[in-house]
C-alpha cells in the first residue's frame, strides 16, 4: 500500500507501472554505486606538502633564507613542490578504484513496464522491476530469476570462478556479472548501495594501502639524519659562544651547518632511481602505478596468486578423450570426429570469425568443443530439429539431429543413462584426479518422441572428454625462481578446489606438505589464519573478497611483505590491502587495475619475477647511493668537528657554501648513476633484504671505513698545504693560503667521492673486481663531477663565493691520495669481512 492506495503493479508478470516505478525511484534513489566521502582535492594536495620530510625541507628552506642563501632556499622549495605534486597525482589516481566500479553498470536495460517491453536507463531501475535478460547482457542490479531458459552467467568478476554458472528459477544473480548464454526474466531485489557489487565497492574504498617498506625505511633515515643535523647545529652554536663569537654570527654559522646537512637531494635521488626502474619494468610489460611499488615488490616475501588467467591461459582446451575402444590420439584430430560431432550438436557455444581472427561466443567449454570439432572436420552436417537445453537439475543437454539423439553432460548424470561401458568409471576417476573438467558424450539412434526424461535413455556412451584451462608455459620456471629467491607462494582462487590443486601440482606450486582448503574452512581469527597459511605452496579455493582481505592482513601481521595478484572486481579490496597489488592488464577489470600498484601488461606470472628482480636491484641501489651520500657527510662534518675540538686553533677546511656545492653540485650525478647500477646475477638467490636501510653493516662501512678514509685524506692535505705555507697552530693564515688549503681539501673530498662512487657499486667486491664500464652512466657522472670541480675552483666568481682556490701542485698531489685511500680502505674491509663471514652469501648487492 502507498498512501492508502493499492500498489500500482500490473498482474501476470507485466511488471511495474511507470507511476509505481517513479515512486520507488524517489524513495530508494537511483541505481548507482555509492561514491563515498572524498576529501577535497586541495586538502589531499596539502597533505603531501606537510608530511615529515616535507616539513623538514620547508624548515631547511626557511633556515637557508634566514642565513642569506636565497638560491638554496628557492631550490629546496621547488623540490618540495615537485615531490608533493607527484605524490598527490599518484595517490589521486589510486583512489579511483571504487569509482571505476560504476562503469560495470550498463547504461540501458530492457524491462517490462506498463505491460510492455521497454528500455530504461540502468540508473532508473527499482525494486520489483521485471528485467529481460539475453546473452551478452551485463546484469545491472541484484535479481531473482523468475523464468529461465538455458541461462549461463559469467560471475568471474565477483567470484573468481572461471566457468559460467548455470542458474534456474528462484536463484539470485548479481550486478556486475553478465549473461553468456540463454534468456531469463528476473525481478529486481536490490539496487544501488544495497547490491553485492556495492558491498565490494565499500571494501575497496575502505581498504587502506599500508605504508610501503621503502616509505617506512626512508622515514627512519630522514629522522636520523635530521636529528644529527639539528644536534650538530646546536652543538656548533654552543661552541661558537664558548669561543667568544658574536651570537648573531654564531647563529648564522650554525644555521648554515644545519642546512648543509639536511638531505635535500635524498628524496629526488630516490624518486629518480625508482622512476628509472619503473621505466625498465614498463619495457618488460610491468606497469608501475606507484613508484614506491618498485622497491616494495623487491621486498616481497609472500606472493598470493590467482589461478585463472594468471597461472593459466584462461582458455578451455580439450586435452584428452577416452572412448570404450580406448583413448584417442588428439594429435590426429580426425579420429575424434564422431564424438565431437555429437558434442557440438547438443551445444550452443561456438568459435566464430571476428575482426580477422576468431573469438568464442557462449560457454567456454562448448567453445573448446567446437574448436576441436573444426580441427577434426566434424562440422554441423545435420540440422537440429529439437533441443533440450542444459538444465542445472538434469546437468545435461541434448539435441535431435539427423535422426539421432545427441547428449552431453556431467558424467554422473549421463553414465546411468547409458549401457555399461568397461573402463568408464576408471577413466573418469583418473581424469578427475588430474583436475580435468570431464564431460560425457552419448548418442541414441532412435530419438523417440516426448519430453527429455522420456527420450534421454537407452543411450550408447561415445566417450569422456577431458578439458582444462592449461597453465602458461613459463609459469613453472617463474615459480621455481621465486622459491630460489626465498619467496613463499599461495594460490588463492574462486575456482573448484580439485581444479586448483591439479593446476598447482602441474606448475610446481603445491608444497611438499600439501594444504588445500576452501574459504569456508579457513579459521575464524586472523592469528590462527596467519599461522596456518604461513607456509609455502598452500592452495585456498572458493574464496570470497572478504577471505582475500583477511588473508592479506593475516600474512602481513606475521611480518610478511605481501604481493597479491588479481584481475576481477572481487580482487579490488585485497589488492588495496596488500603491500603491493598486482593486476592483470590484458584480461583484468578496470577496478583491479586502478586498485593495484603494478599492472602486468601481458598477464604473465613470469613478468612478476622480472619485476621482483628489478625491485631488489633498486633496493640495492638505494643502499649504494645512501652509502655514497653519508660518506660525503662524514667528510663534510670533519672540518667543523676539528675546528670545534681544537677550540678554533685549526681553521675551517671547508666553508658552508663549499659543503652545499658538494651536496648539490658534485654529488648528485654520481648518486643518480649508482641508482642505475645493473642487477647482480645473484640478486634472485636467497631471501630479500627487508630490514632497515641504515643497518649496522652500512653504518659500519660509512663511519668506520669509507668516511674516515676520505676525511683523513681531506684533513691531511689541508694541513700539509697550510704547514708548507708557513702556518703554525693557533695562527691565522693569510686569505690566499687559506683559499689554497681549502681548495685542496675540497678537491680531496671530490676525488675521494669519485673513488667512493666506484667502491659503492658493490658491498662485497672491491672496485678492481668490477667491470670498469659496467655502469656507463657512472663514467659520465664522474667525468661531469671532474669538470664541475674545475669550475668551482677555476671560475673566479664561483671560487670567490665558495671561498676556495686552485690548489698548488703539491696540493693536487695530496688531494689525489684520497683515491687510493678510499679504494684501499674499502678493499681491506671487504676482504676482512669476507674472511669472517664466508658462510653468508652475497645478498645480490
Amino acid at each position: 500500500m502507498a498512501g492508502g492506495r493499492p500498489s500500482e503493479v500490473l498482474p501476470g508478470g507485466a511488471g511495474l507501472t511507470s507511476a509505481e516505478a517513479a515512486r520507488r525511484l524517489a524513495a530508494d534513489g537511483p541505481n548507482r554505486l555509492p561514491a563515498g566521502e572524498r576529501s577535497p582535492v586541495l586538502l589531499l594536495l596539502l597533505r603531501e606538502m606537510v608530511h615529515f620530510f616535507a616539513l623538514l625541507l620547508w624548515a631547511a628552506a626557511g633556515l637557508a633564507l634566514l642565513a642569506g642563501m636565497s638560491q638554496l632556499s628557492v631550490a629546496i622549495v621547488v623540490v618540495v613542490l615537485f615531490n608533493g605534486a607527484f605524490a598527490f597525482v599518484q595517490e589521486y589516481r589510486a583512489d579511483q578504484a571504487s569509482r571505476r566500479l560504476r562503469e560495470l553498470i550498463p547504461a540501458d536495460v530492457t524491462v517490462r513496464r506498463d505491460g510492455r517491453r521497454t528500455v530504461v536507463r540502468a540508473a532508473d531501475l527499482v525494486r520489483g522491476d521485471v528485467v529481460l535478460l539475453e546473452a551478452g547482457d551485463r546484469i545491472s542490479a541484484d535479481l531473482e530469476l523468475a523464468e529461465v531458459h538455458a541461462l549461463a552467467v559469467n560471475e568471474s568478476t565477483l567470484t573468481g570462478e572461471s566457468v559460467p554458472v548455470r542458474h534456474r528459477a528462484r536463484d539470485t544473480v548479481f550486478a556486475g556479472t553478465f549473461v553468456v548464454e540463454g534468456q531469463a526474466e528476473a525481478v529486481v531485489t536490490a539496487t544501488g548501495d544495497r547490491t553485492r557489487l556495492a558491498a565490494i565497492a565499500t571494501l575497496t574504498r575502505t581498504a587502506t594501502r599500508p605504508p610501503s617498506p621503502l616509505a617506512r625505511r626512508l622515514s627512519k633515515v630522514i629522522k636520523v639524519i635530521a636529528g644529527m643535523a639539528l644536534g650538530v647545529g646546536t652543538v656548533f652554536f654552543a661552541v661558537t659562544q664558548v669561543l667568544g663569537m658574536a651570537p648573531a654570527d654564531g647563529f648564522l654559522l650554525a644555521l648554515g651547518v644545519t642546512v648543509a646537512l639536511v638531505p635535500e637531494g635524498l628524496l629526488p635521488t630516490v624518486t629518480l632511481s625508482l622512476a628509472r626502474a619503473a621505466r625498465l619494468m614498463a619495457g618488460r610489460k610491468a606497469l608501475v602505478r606507484h613508484l614506491e611499488a618498485v622497491e616494495t615488490l623487491g621486498s616481497a616475501t609472500f606472493i598470493c596468486t590467482d589461478k585463472t588467467g594468471t597461472l593459466t591461459r584462461n582458455e578451455m582446451t580439450v586435452v584428452e578423450i577416452w572412448t570404450p575402444a580406448g583413448p584417442l590420439d588428439l594429435g590426429s584430430p580426425a579420429c575424434a570426429a564422431e564424438i565431437m560431432r555429437s558434442a557440438v550438436l547438443c551445444s550452443t557455444g561456438r568459435l566464430v570469425h571476428a575482426d580477422g581472427g576468431h573469438r568464442g561466443v557462449g560457454d567456454p567449454m562448448e567453445v573448446a568443443l567446437h574448436a576441436l570439432a573444426l580441427r577434426a572436420g566434424a562440422g554441423e552436417d545435420a540440422a537440429v530439429t529439437r533441443r533440450h537445453p542444459f538444465d542445472p537439475v538434469r546437468r545435461r543437454s541434448s539435441a535431435v539431429a539427423g535422426g539421432r539423439l545427441h547428449l552431453k553432460g556431467a558424467p554422473d548424470a549421463v553414465l546411468p543413462l547409458c549401457a555399461p561401458a568397461a573402463g568408464a568409471s576408471r577413466a573418469l576417476a583418473d581424469m578427475s584426479e588430474r583436475g580435468l573438467r570431464v564431460l560425457a558424450v552419448a548418442r541414441r539412434d532412435d530419438p523417440g518422441e516426448g519430453a527429455a526424461e522420456e527420450t534421454e535413455r537407452g543411450l550408447t556412451l561415445l566417450g569422456l572428454v577431458g578439458l582444462e584451462d592449461p597453465p602458461r608455459a613459463d609459469v613453472a620456471e617463474a615459480i621455481a625462481t621465486c622459491r630460489r629467491a626465498g619467496i613463499k607462494l599461495a594460490m588463492i582462487t574462486g575456482d573448484h578446489p580439485g581444479t586448483a590443486r591439479a593446476i598447482a601440482a602441474q606448475v610446481g606450486l603445491l608444497g611438499p606438505d600439501p594444504l588445500v582448503l576452501t574459504g569456508r574452512e579457513l579459521p575464524g581469527d586472523d592469528a590462527s589464519l596467519g599461522e596456518l597459511l604461513d607456509r609455502d605452496g598452500a592452495v585456498i579455493a572458493r574464496v570470497t573478497p572478504e577471505d582475500k582481505l583477511r588473508i592479506a592482513r593475516a600474512l602481513r601481521s606475521r611480518g610478511h611483505v605481501v604481493a597479491m595478484t588479481g584481475d576481477g572486481v572481487n580482487d579490488g579490496p585485497a589488492l588495496r590491502e596488500a603491500d603491493i597489488g598486482i593486476a592483470m592488464g590484458a584480461s583484468g577489470t578496470d577496478v583491479a587495475r586502478e586498485a593495484a600498484d603494478l599492472v602486468l601488461l601481458d598477464d604473465h606470472f613470469a613478468t612478476i619475477v622480472t619485476a621482483v628482480e628489478l625491485g631488489r636491484a633498486t633496493y640495492a641501489n638505494i643502499r649504494r647511493f645512501l652509502t655514497y651520500h653519508l660518506t660525503d657527510n662524514v667528510a663534510e662534518l670533519t672540518p667543523f668537528l676539528v675546528w670545534a675540538l681544537s677550540g678554533g686553533t685549526v681553521p675551517l677546511a671547508l666553508s658552508v657554501l663549499q659543503v652545499l656545492a658538494l651536496d648539490i653540485g658534485t654529488d648528485l650525478l654520481p648518486a643518480l648513476a649508482l641508482g642505475a647500477e645493473p642487477a647482480n646475477p645473484r640478486t634472485m638467490r636467497g631471501p630479500a633484504r627487508t630490514g632497515a636501510l641504515l643497518d649496522r653493516r652500512l653504518l659500519r662501512r660509512v663511519f668506520v671505513v669509507l668516511g674516515p678514509a676520505e676525511a683523513a685524506a681531506e684533513m691531511a692535505a689541508f694541513a700539509v698545504v697550510l704547514l708548507l705555507g708557513g702556518w703554525a697552530l693557533g695562527a691565522t693564515p693569510s686569505p690566499a693560503l687559506l683559499g689554497a688549503a681549502s681548495g685542496t681539501a675540497f678537491t680531496a673530498v671530490v676525488l675521494g667521492q669519485l673513488a667512493n662512487a666506484f667502491a659503492c657499486r658493490s658491498e662485497t667486491r672491491w672496485a678492481g673486481r668490477l667491470p670498469f664500464a659496467g655502469n656507463r652512466l657512472l663514467l659520465w657522472a664522474v667525468a661531469t663531477e671532474t669538470v664541475m670541480l674545475m669550475v668551482f675552483l677555476g671560475f673566479p666568481p664561483i671560487a670567490a663565493l665558495l671561498g676556495g682556490s686552485f690548489p698548488p701542485p703539491v696540493g693536487w698531489a695530496l688531494a689525489a691520495l684520497a683515491v687510493p685511500a678510499v679504494v684501499g680502505a674499502d678493499a681491506v674491509h671487504k676482504a676482512l669481512r669476507a674472511r669472517l663471514s664466508a658462510p653468508h652469501p652475497d645478498k645480490g648487492i
